[in-house]
């Protein structure tokens, strides 16, 4: 679980957005890391026993997200995230395949997600092709009582056409469509309060394998 003092900090951090309110307030942010990290090494081993391709040995430190944004090349300046950013990577940074991760936004923003965001091209070829070749697995995943009744699959990335090589009438088109295959788990700031949250997660995570396994054996093929 997670204290309520670490959700009501990184709350505070959207409202005083700034290098001097953080500065002031560093050791709430030291203690706030310090309880997510925490939470985070209940987690791993959770997620090593279903996905055996999870390293039980991943280090926290390696999972959670700077708090810093990088402004340089954005609109927006504020200097720090106003959320605490989890990533669960099953391969080392640059090699394409699904992952996890927790967003945990107070004010009913945070979520767990699992899958592939934005692949590169010829990931996202394959991917389409592996949906169309075995659809009837796919559909059965994605239908699965323990998938569908806490999880959705992303839609607002997507194209508005039918992608090259796929008819606008393929009886899946909408799911070819999709640029990032991503399932959402939305979750409520009360949830990470709770005792149980850990094992709530777990059953995130066994409801969501068979999904990232298909997305994996299709960027093998």
């Amino acid at each position: 679980m997670i204290r309520p003092e670490t959700l009501s900090f990184i709350k505070d951090v959207a409202t005083h957005n700034n290098r001097e309110w953080f500065a002031d307030n560093k050791d709430r942010y030291e203690t706030a890391r310090e309880d997510v990290l925490q939470f985070v090494d209940q987690l791993i081993p959770l997620l090593a026993a279903v996905d055996p391709e999870f390293s039980v040995d991943t280090p926290a430190k390696k999972c959670l997200m700077r708090i810093y944004r990088d402004v340089r090349f954005s609109k927006n300046k504020d200097p720090y995230k106003n959320n605490y950013g989890i990533s669960f990577n099953v391969k080392p940074k640059g090699v394409p395949d699904p992952g996890y991760y927790l967003h945990i936004q107070p004010g009913g923003q945070s979520f767990f997600g699992a899958g592939f965001w934005m692949p590169e091209a010829p990931v996202l070829k394959k991917i389409r092709e592996e949906i169309d070749y075995n659809t009837a697995e796919f559909l059965k995943i994605i239908h699965a009582d323990n998938f569908k009744t806490i999880f959705e699959l992303e839609q607002t990335d997507k194209l508005k056409n039918a992608p090259k090589g796929y008819e606008t009438d393929h009886p899946q088109i909408e799911l070819l469509k999709l640029k990032s295959f991503i399932a959402i788990y939305p979750l409520k700031d009360e949830d990470f309060l709770k005792q149980g949250v850990a094992d709530q997660l777990k059953h995130a995570f066994e409801s969501v394998h068979p999904f990232i396994l298909f997305l994996r054996n299709a960027v093998v093929q």
